[in-house]
């Protein structure tokens, strides 16, 4: 029977620098290392980050993910990814349920950014 979702896996074409990107860069707290990549966060699901050596994975490489991490005070965290250097997809941008940014990862991997709460007008 299954339990609960375990992790997400994003394919990179360099574990180093993806690595660096992910712990360093957006600050997740790296769980595991190994031969198969590395995981991210402590809570399931864990993004799984793994070289992409297979011609499968190869071709998941630099795509849409479909994820979205929840950030309270986008625009402060928006503006530090801005200062290290982050391709923005689409720079935060008010919706009816929050605020909400695209970024990608080195090699291409885009993720949503989100904060439920959207700033007051000044």
């Amino acid at each position: 029977m299954i339990r609960s979702l375990y992790s997400i896996a994003v394919f990179v074409t360099d574990i180093e620098r993806a690595v660096t990107f992910y712990r360093d860069t957006l600050g997740l707290p790296m769980t595991k290392r190994g031969s198969f990549g590395a995981e991210f966060l402590e809570q399931e699901p864990h993004l799984g980050v793994h070289p992409a050596t297979h011609p499968k994975a190869r071709a998941l490489v630099g795509r849409e993910t479909g994820l979205t991490f929840h950030v309270p005070d986008l625009l402060h965290f928006c503006g530090m990814l801005h200062d290290r250097g982050v391709r923005f997809i689409t720079e935060p941008t008010k919706q009816s349920f929050g605020v909400m940014a695209m970024i990608a990862d080195p090699d291409g991997n885009v993720f949503a950014l989100w904060d439920d709460k959207a700033p007051d007008p000044e």
